[in-house]
Parts: structure tokens; sequence; C-alpha cells
């Protein structure tokens, strides 16, 4: 009978207070600025440096690079950028090793399916993921533009 009596105590004094549940899936949540998220991969910048793949813990990337068809520039263009998601683990360790910037992380975290091929994501999809980017990177994902006192100077 002591039992019942403290139980009901305990649920009439919670039965005042403010829900902690969230309705997720409905209302999506907002992750922290510094969310570590599956990542944004934007090609032009890459320099196919291999410092990701190299830097990797689970070897989860594959970055295959081609010579520059343009004879007169030297290094190598991109050919293939996948990472294998089934085996990531979102270290943040890639992002932090790439000298251009090219993968950077976003809040996105919703990456669950029905098919373990689903989790391996190509260049293009990659680079399609760039909603929720990180405020930080979120400048260098915008176009370059001129400042206002330097369009004043060039005319």
């Amino acid at each position: 009978m002591k039992g019942i009596v403290k139980g009901m105590g305990v649920t009439l004094k919670n039965l005042t207070k403010k829900k902690i549940t969230y309705q997720y899936p409905d209302v999506p949540l907002q992750m922290p600025d510094r969310f570590r998220g599956v990542q944004h991969f934007d090609p032009e910048k890459c320099i196919v440096c291999n410092q990701c793949m190299n830097i990797c813990p689970t070897e989860c990337i594959d970055l295959v690079g081609k010579k520059n068809p343009d004879p007169e520039k030297k290094g190598k263009v991109i050919d293939t950028y996948d990472i294998n998601f089934e085996i990531c683990i979102l270290c943040d360790l890639c992002t932090e090793v790439c000298p251009t910037e090219a993968i950077v992380m976003t809040n996105n975290f919703e990456l669950a399916t029905y098919s373990r091929d689903d989790l391996f994501k190509n260049m293009e999809w990659l680079n399609d993921n760039n909603t929720n980017v990180r405020k930080e990177n979120s400048i260098n994902l915008q176009p370059k533009s001129i400042p206002s006192k330097a369009k004043k100077e060039v005319k």
C-alpha cells in the first residue's frame, strides 16, 4: 500500500510539469552547430590530395583522381568520391584534414534506410547534401562577391 501511494505521489507531482517528449519526426530536431552529421562534398574545391582517404580510421572513403584533361594545368581532377556510411563513424577527421575545405560536416543525421546499398553515397549525392551546413563552413559555400569598398575602388 505504501508503494502505491508513493508511486501516485510521483505521478501527480510530474503531471503538472512541462512535457519533455519531442514530437520527432513530425517536428525536426535542432542540432547544435558543431554536431557531426553527414558530410557535404564540393568536387570543384577538391585537389585530389587523398588526405581524407588516408586519415579515415574506417577506410570508408573511396577517392579516385585522374590526370587533368587540360595539358596546360598541372595536378589531378576528381573522378570518383564515394563514402560508405555503413561503416563511417562521422568522426570529422576527413573534414579537419582537408586543405581546401572541399568536404565539410552538416547537421543532417537521418540515414535510416531499408537497404544497405542505400548507405553508399556517391559524389553527386554528397554535393547535393548542402542543407544544414555548419555556420562556420556555410560562408565558404556562398558565391564570392566583391565587398562594397572594393567595388568603389574598381570603378
